[in-house]
Formats: C-alpha cells, sequence, structure tokens
C-alpha cells in the first residue's frame, strides 16, 4: 500500500489530479485520467482562455485544434470572434490574437479564476476586465517574446502567442493561482434514440457565416467559414464530435469601437434553446443558466440530460434560427 500511495502521489504532481484514492482507483482498474470538458484522456490543467480574430484576413488560424472548447460570438459589425479555451494540450502558437469583448465575462466566470490573452480593449471596458474574476494575462502586460507579430502577415491579424511562455511567466515567475479545469454543467454520454439526420448545418451572423457538414469517415462535424473550408495552422480542416448551436439574445452594450461599431452582447445567463449536434443528428436542446459563477445545464425537451460526444466542444452563440439540410429530404429547411 505504500507503494500505491506514493506512486498516487507521483502522479499527482504529474496530472493534477487532487485526488491520491483516485488515483488508485486509477491505477488499480486501469482507467485513463480524463478531461472534465472533453472526456479525452489527458489531465485537467490551468486554463488558458484566449480570444482570436474570426476575419477572413485571420485564417487560417492556429492552435484551435488543440482546444478543448470554442465559442463564436457575434462583434461589431455584424462579424464574428472566438473564444477558445485551453486546459489539456497547448499548441506551440495560437492566433491571430485580438481584443476581449463584454460577452467574455460572462462566458468565463462559470470556469474560475483564469487566465485570460488577448491584445487590446476599449478604455471604457478595461474597468469591467479589472474587477472581474480572472488573470489579465494580455499583450500589454506581457513582452514581444510571448505575443509575437507574425511579418508573413498583416495588422491587426498577424498578433500570435506562446501560450506555454506566457504560462510559465504567469504561474512559476508571477505565482498566480490560475483555476484548472472542472465541469461547467455539461455531461458526457450517448445519445438518445431519435433525432434528426442531416448532412448540414447553415448558423448565420448579420456579417459571418458558419456550416457544419457530418464526416461519418472522421466521425465529426467539419466546419466552413463564409463558404471556406475552416482550415487550421496545418492545413487540415477544423471540426468536432460535438457542435451546439446555442440561442441568445444579442443585444447592443453600453461599449463601441473607434469608428462607433456597437459591440453586441450575448446574454449567456437565464435559459433558452438550441441544438445539440452530434453523431449524425441535430437535437432541439433546452440551456439554463441561473447566474454568471454557475455552469450551463443542457437538457432534451423532456428534462433528460443532454449528453455530449468525447472530444472538442463549439458552442456557437446565435441570435437566430439555423438552417438544416435534412438527409430524408435532402433539402434545406430553417428550424420552426
Amino acid at each position: 500500500m505504500k507503494k500505491f500511495a506514493l506512486l498516487a502521489l507521483v502522479l499527482t504532481l504529474l496530472t493534477g489530479c487532487s485526488s491520491p484514492s483516485k488515483l488508485v482507483h486509477i491505477i488499480v482498474n486501469g482507467d485513463a485520467p480524463r478531461n472534465s470538458l472533453t472526456n479525452l484522456p489527458g489531465k485537467n490543467g490551468e486554463i488558458l482562455a484566449v480570444k482570436i480574430d474570426d476575419t477572413p484576413p485571420a485564417h487560417p488560424q492556429v492552435g484551435l485544434e488543440s482546444a478543448d472548447v470554442v465559442y463564436i460570438e457575434q462583434v461589431e459589425g455584424g462579424l464574428t470572434r472566438l473564444l477558445a479555451i485551453f486546459s489539456n494540450t497547448l499548441p506551440t502558437r495560437i492566433g491571430p490574437i485580438r481584443s476581449a469583448r463584454i460577452s467574455d465575462i460572462d462566458l468565463l466566470a462559470q470556469y474560475g479564476k483564469v487566465g485570460f490573452a488577448f491584445s487590446g480593449a476599449q478604455k471604457k471596458f478595461e474597468p469591467v476586465i479589472a474587477s472581474a474574476n480572472l488573470y489579465n494575462l494580455s499583450a500589454e502586460r506581457n513582452p514581444p517574446s510571448i505575443y509575437s507579430r507574425d511579418l508573413t502577415r498583416s495588422e491587426p491579424t498577424n498578433m500570435f502567442l506562446d501560450p506555454s511562455a506566457l504560462l510559465h511567466k504567469s504561474i512559476i515567475t508571477e505565482g498566480k493561482s490560475i483555476a484548472t479545469a472542472k465541469s461547467v454543467g455539461w455531461n458526457f454520454g450517448a445519445a438518445p434514440a431519435g433525432g434528426v439526420p442531416i448532412q448540414s448545418a447553415e448558423i448565420k451572423w448579420p456579417a459571418s457565416r458558419y456550416s457544419v457538414k457530418w464526416s461519418a469517415a472522421e466521425k465529426r462535424w467539419t466546419l466552413s467559414v463564409d463558404g471556406k473550408p475552416d482550415l487550421g495552422g496545418d492545413g487540415t480542416e477544423l471540426g468536432s464530435p460535438t457542435f451546439v448551436i446555442q440561442k441568445v439574445s444579442i443585444t447592443n452594450s453600453i461599449y463601441h469601437d473607434k469608428v462607433g461599431g456597437i459591440t453586441p452582447y450575448s446574454n449567456t445567463v437565464g435559459t433558452g434553446t438550441g441544438y445539440l449536434l452530434r453523431d449524425g443528428k441535430e437535437f432541439p436542446i433546452n440551456w439554463s443558466r441561473p447566474d454568471s459563477l454557475s455552469g450551463t445545464t443542457w437538457t432534451y425537451p423532456d428534462g433528460s440530460s443532454a449528453n455530449f460526444g468525447t472530444g472538442q466542444i463549439w458552442i456557437a452563440l446565435a441570435g437566430s434560427e439555423p438552417i438544416f439540410t435534412n438527409i430524408s429530404a435532402g433539402t434545406s429547411a430553417k428550424t420552426k
């Protein structure tokens, strides 16, 4: 037993698991530790949330394939921007990095005191970031060795982040106690019976359009943006086994950009409806989040848990209904 206890202690330090008894169970039963956000084998490491540009010049984006969760948010002019959550695997580079938005504050509150990586924010918004329960790890607070410019790209879509260097500086050098990954409301498991088989789904914002198409061979939804394949930095198409369309209220905030564009606010607190896309099907779902500190509960109309599939999660915060292409009909139909 002493050997088990010593081995459990060593694995605790290596994996970040806080329970030696759980690690003894892992040793005895052969179970691998799993990340709470994806259910993939791995660790629940410190959470680094990164703001990534999503305009055409920003593509291909770098590092998204390693994210645990990716949120798609509407920003000024009806465009979209991404908020990516990393806790298990850190890529060597992430970007292009862009500025923070008001919708990020509520989204991140459910994860605990995370490290937030971004470049810039509106002056009026800076006090909100300062008072939020997060660590400001922005480009303005870190050297060019961590936030660097890619000279093969044009500004403002050419800033890239070295995430390992940023976390080392923040945790080891500066002693910041960044929250580690935990469940934020969703469960994993088999999909229920039913669901509507679909070929694809299209989600629209005023000036941006995402399409997801089911790949039976890859067992995931592959992504396209504005009619073009959404490629990662290595040239492979981005995608995930679970894609969630969360219908939210998108309203004008008190913030605006330098040319007068109003910053929209996507409300992720309260209740609403949406769609869970997994296993080549779409399932209507409900979501509930009582306050910003709570995670989001996802259920089917009968109240049972809307289980996610194991793997990376994409969540599109949409203000309008998606358009599904059903396999049976073979045509696009707007869901009522």
